[in-house]
């Protein structure tokens, strides 16, 4: 029987062994999405405990909570902090083959120097060892990004953002991590929304552009990619149900645009006219910019309306959504193609039924001006576990290009949560590591070297074009 969670941690084979510890262990971070607040590093907040750090604003355990009967008071109510960590300590316990269970440990370990296990029984021992550690200012905010070997972290920002935090960052010569912010114009793209109006306004606001049109809204958009890209933005993010293709005429889609301005009915087929004209602007404003684009999809969000309404968006109310037609991702892409402006760009799926229809279309449009121009994402949200990421891996490799993969990003709001990608790299060199071992592969380490620790970050760091 092997211990849990030793130093070979999900490395079953001498070579994975090799791999990890002598070189995918020792790369930095590059963090190339996350949701952490910009404003907390930049005034470095120190936590009073370890439930405001490890459960303020993570869903994945909240789910897993109310999975096990947990009142919600315990989750997002009004309980005290420490009766919150008693109740996740009671629920981790039990959380066999979770992830969860792993990250909550991994942190454990990485972060407060504790090699044992947290349930009910432990639970106020451990409460205690957390929290007089985090009163320490070796582990505020800042720190913790320094011991995690984090050198370059995008945050997720609205195209409205004033930025304040990043500029403050910039100036800041005590810290030497690059804080820079992603585009995520999300709430300029969804039309359907009831406060689609409302957002709007607060646009007009931002660019200094009276929004009355597409045209004029394509104007703002520009003034606040061109401010951005001046904060050192090269990553854009939409969040997508799927990827549609719906063309239409730009008279088309200015109608559209005035009836829904105008406060009238627009219908589904509508929108996604609208998002369509949207992505086709977004995509080839990207290109001009050497931007990324990024497409995550296969989301159904806000599921239960009861608790949205109570609760508000990612609250930990979203599932898997099937529908995602190959066909229309292909039409979208071919359009940017055709117009020879295609960015940069990385499809990401929830749902791991994708991973070979995303495999396949990626190479319809690779080209020699970088290479793997078009990535597949790393496995995302309900798939960055043990066997969504090897699912994944083994999917790009079987299909495509796994050497140029830009590997793993946390997608979190914990600032613990780099471990995520030490949980990566070791699902990353067993799987490199059984081929070799199974004679699929041959042991030349130079080679096998190269690919872990390009994965593991220096493909990235290429790609995105950040300057490190």
């Amino acid at each position: 029987m092997k211990p849990f969670m030793d130093e070979n941690f999900l490395l079953s084979t001498p070579t994975a062994e090799t791999l990890y510890h002598n070189f995918a262990e020792k790369m930095p971070i590059l963090d190339y999405h996350c949701h952490i607040n910009p404003r907390e590093i930049a005034q470095n907040r120190q936590f009073d405990n370890i439930t405001q750090v490890w459960l303020g604003g993570d869903h994945y355990k909240w789910r897993l909570m109310r999975s096990c009967g947990v009142d919600e008071a315990y989750i997002t109510g009004g309980a005290s902090d420490k009766d919150k960590f008693l109740k996740w300590a009671e629920v981790l316990g039990k959380a066999i083959g979770n992830p969860l269970y792993h990250w909550s440990h991994l942190e454990l370990k990485r972060f407060f120097g504790y090699d044992g296990i947290l349930n009910k029984n432990t639970a106020m021992d451990v409460w205690s060892l957390c929290n007089e550690k985090l009163a320490d200012p070796s582990m505020s905010v800042r720190s913790l990004i320094r011991k995690s070997n984090v050198n370059l972290i995008c945050t997720t920002d609205d195209p409205v953002d004033s930025l304040e935090w990043h500029a403050q960052l910039a100036r800041d010569t005590s810290f030497h991590v690059k804080v820079l912010p992603a585009w995520r114009p999300d709430k300029a793209m969804n039309i359907e929304k009831a406060d689609y109006r409302d957002y709007l306004k607060k646009l007009s606001a931002a660019s200094g552009v009276d929004i009355f049109s597409f045209e004029t809204l394509k104007e703002a958009l520009v003034k606040r990619m061109d401010f951005f890209a001046s904060m050192g933005c090269t990553v854009s993010d939409h969040g997508l149900e799927y990827v549609m293709y719906e063309p239409a005429s730009e008279d088309e889609i200015e109608d559209i645009f005035m009836r829904r301005f105008s406060v009238k009915p627009i219908s589904r087929e509508d929108a996604m006219k609208f998002k369509t004209a949207f992505l086709l602007f977004a995509g080839e404003q990207y290109s001009k910019r050497n931007w990324v684009m990024q497409l995550h999809y296969g989301t159904k969000r806000d599921s239960n309306t009861i608790m949205y309404d109570r609760l508000g968006p990612d609250t930990g109310f979203d599932c898997i959504n099937n529908h995602a037609p190959s066909s229309q991702t292909v039409e979208f892409l071919n359009a940017l193609e055709t117009r020879h402006a295609l960015p940069k760009t990385i499809i990401y799926s929830a749902n791991p039924n994708d991973n070979a229809s995303i495999g396949t279309i990626i190479g319809c449009f690779q080209d020699s001006s970088i290479a793997s121009k078009i990535q597949q994402g790393c496995a995302w949200w309900f798939n960055d576990h043990i066997e969504g990421i090897t699912s994944q891996l083994s999917s790009l490799a079987n299909l495509g290009n796994l050497s140029g993969f830009v590997g793993m990003l946390t997608d979190s709001r914990s600032f613990l949560s780099y471990t995520r990608h030490e949980y990566f790299r070791r699902i990353l060199c067993d799987f490199v590591g059984k081929l070799v071992e199974n004679g699929e592969f041959p042991d030349d380490m130079d080679t096998l070297s190269e690919i872990v620790t390009d994965i593991s970050y220096n493909n990235a760091a290429r790609y995105f074009g950040f300057h490190l």
